[in-house]
This record gives C-alpha cells, structure tokens and sequence, in this order.
C-alpha cells in the first residue's frame, strides 16, 4: 500500500470512524484497523451539544441520526434532599438553529456512521486487525503490513497506539463507577418517563436518565463510589448491588422506581488521562479517550472525540505533502489541547459539585435556585458554541 495520503487510524468507535469521515472529506484515503471481529456497541446513550452534531451535520448524517435521535427541550437538575427541581434550563437556543441537541443510542450513531463509511470508496474498514508493530521512518509510518503517512490513535482509554508511542502514560482510575442500564420507556409510569434529560444530585451519587431511540428506550447512568476492575474491563451488576447506593433513607421514591425499572445494569470504572491529555509525536496522533479520557459529568466525552476529528481533519487537510503532517499533527495538538483541559476540569468539578451532602447540598441547591436557569445555562455557551 503506498503512503501517500493514506491515514491509518486505530479504532472504530465514534471518534475513529468520524475521523475517517472527515479526513476522506478531505482528499485523504483512509484505512481503519479495529481489533475486534465485529462491530457491537453496548445500550448506552450518548448527549450530543450542538458543538457535536454540527460536526455531523457538515459530514451529511443529519437525515439518518434525526429520524434515531431525541431532540431534548430542558434539561431538569432534581435534588435527592427532596426529590424536587431544583431549576429547568432550556436547550433551545436561537443562537444555534443549525445544530439541535441530540439524545442518541451510542448503538445507533455507530450504525449511522458506519453505513457511511462502508460506502465511501476512499475508506477500507478492516476487522479483527490489532495494532501490534509500529515503526516510524523519516517519511512514512508502517503499522504492521500497512504504510502510511500517519497514524492515529482512536482506540479508547487503553490505547495500542498510546502504549507504543508513550508508554509510561497510562490512565488512573477516579475511584468511580458508571452504572449504566436501560428500560422500554413504556415500562414507567407516565409521570416519571422522562421527555428530556434529568440530572439529580444525591450525597455521595448522581443519577443521569434521558430517553434515546426516538423515545422508545430510557437511558439511566448512576455514577457511585467504587473498586476498580482489572483495566480495561466492564462487569454486570444486579439490582441488589445498585440498591445499596440508592437506599430509601437518602434517595426519594420517583428516582429509586427508575432504577428499579431499568434492566441490563452494568458497571464501568472510570478512567482518566491527566489533564491536558496526551497528543502527538512525529506522525502518530490520538484522540478521543486515547488522548484525554475523562469523567462523564460534562456529556462531553463523545463531542470531544467529535471535535478531535474535526479539527484534526481540518488541519491535516491543509497540508499539500505528506512531509507537512507532522506540523500538520503540531497545530492540531496546539488547537486541541487548552480547549480539553477546560472540559476535563470543568467536568470534573461538576462531579463534585453534584455528590455534596448535608449543609454543602443544601448550599448548592439555594445557589443553583437563585443563579436561575439562565445564568446557569450561560455557563454553557462556551463549549456549546464552538466551531471547528
């Protein structure tokens, strides 16, 4: 295979495959290698900001993703002191009428996705195909029987291409456990099947339900304290173990009949990268979780990898010759860098701020109330706002 203008990306999750999208737009013929034998995505669900689907939008997916996806009006902040609302912030916004925010099964944007990519004629997906030898020369790079004129990583938190490329940097474990799970939203009641995003606030928790699959399905994630698993592993969890979290002395009665709805728990522990991430050397890239794992509590883990395609994307296809890329590779890790670390602190805070107890809970609920929806929705704009 010759090198020219050939990207090889490691990785075909959400960041790898819209990089692959967006590079191909580009002029650059792409090959993906992805360890495993088939494509599966577990029944997770994804937030998309307008900072995200605008990205997709320019890549075409728009008429695919909008007929799966769940367009949310508010998102409600509820507080497990009372099992009330705390304040309601608006998702609509006349500033954004080109890029909606999207509620998405992880399962469903991955099939969107690949249908693009099997038919774009510039894009060779290939399956049970491991990184395993990677060796750099002046002017290409050689990924096991593969040459090209750059590699990039997008291949998660445990990373292949980061382990080759940086291999005393690893990711730590927060000491947290996402639990995720699923329900048919027929199976609550009325009252409590949720039409946009609900974030509750709990001592020492917090809970995340939103509905997916055009409404037909309900995503639940319960953040708690937890072991790690072995790396890289995820494990099922029973109704009894996310009990003991959720007990009826600190949670009310409308969020423990959720969880009590939701089927398929299963528990992963929650990596991070430094802030800051790791990012580049020579021709090899990463993206996504393989340069800046972090916690979940912005829902901006997904748009990251996104914006990470985009802007890589962007900045490679400004090169006339491959002798340009590893520049090329410079600038997007100068544009890429301060804009993550932002989102890896702020996300991180938030985790804090959402598991206060006692008088700090009581604090910031009052807070919250008097800051009112705009003020909080503000908060916001800079990262919803952002254009490659």
């Amino acid at each position: 295979m010759t090198s020219s203008r050939t990207i090889v990306i490691a990785g075909a999750g959400i960041g790898g495959l819209t990089a692959a999208l967006a590079l191909a737009a580009r002029g650059f013929r792409v090959t993906i290698l992805e360890k495993a034998e088939l494509l599966e995505e577990v029944g997770a669900g994804l937030q998309l900001s307008p900072n995200a689907s605008r990205i997709l939008i320019d890549l075409g997916l728009a008429p695919r993703l909008a007929t799966k996806a769940v367009t949310p009006e508010t998102v409600t902040i509820m507080t497990a002191r009372s099992g009330g609302e705390v304040v309601r912030l608006s998702l609509a916004s006349p500033a954004r009428p080109d890029a909606p925010y999207w509620l998405v099964h992880r399962a469903d944007l991955q099939g969107v996705l690949l249908a693009a990519i099997q038919s774009h004629p510039d894009i060779d997906l290939r399956l049970a195909a491991p990184v395993q030898d990677i060796a750099a020369a002046a002017d290409t790079i050689r990924i096991g029987d593969f040459e090209a004129a750059a590699l990039i990583g997008a291949d998660g938190a445990w990373s292949a291409v980061r382990a080759k490329a940086f291999p005393a940097i690893q990711p730590q474990f927060s000491g947290l456990i996402a639990w995720r799970g699923t329900c048919d939203a027929a199976s609550l009641p009325p009252d409590l099947r949720p039409t946009g995003v609900q974030l509750w606030m709990g001592p020492r928790a917090h809970l995340v339900v939103y509905p997916m699959s055009a409404g037909t399905r309900i995503n639940m994630v319960a953040i708690v304290p937890g072991e790690a698993l072995a790396p890289g592993w995820n494990a099922p969890g029973t109704h009894d173990d996310i009990n003991l979290h959720f007990s009826r002395a600190r949670w009310p009665a409308n969020a423990r009949a959720m969880i009590a709805a939701t089927d398929n728990w299963g528990r992963w522990p929650l990596y991070t990268m430094p802030d800051g991430g790791v990012w580049h050397r020579g021709r090899v890239a990463l993206l996504g979780d393989a340069a800046h794992a972090m916690v979940p509590f912005a829902a901006q883990g997904a748009g990251m990898a996104i914006e990470d395609a985009a802007v890589l994307a962007q900045c490679l296809g400004e090169t006339t010759s491959d002798d340009e890329l590893p520049a090329a590779l410079a600038r997007y890790t100068a544009l890429r860098q301060p804009r993550v670390t932002r989102v890896q602190r702020m996300a991180r805070q938030q985790g804090q701020i959402y598991h206060l107890r006692g008088p700090m809970a009581f604090a910031r609920d009052t807070v919250m109330r008097l800051l009112g929806p705009n003020r909080l929705q503000a908060r916001q704009d800079w990262i919803y706002h952002w254009r490659p």
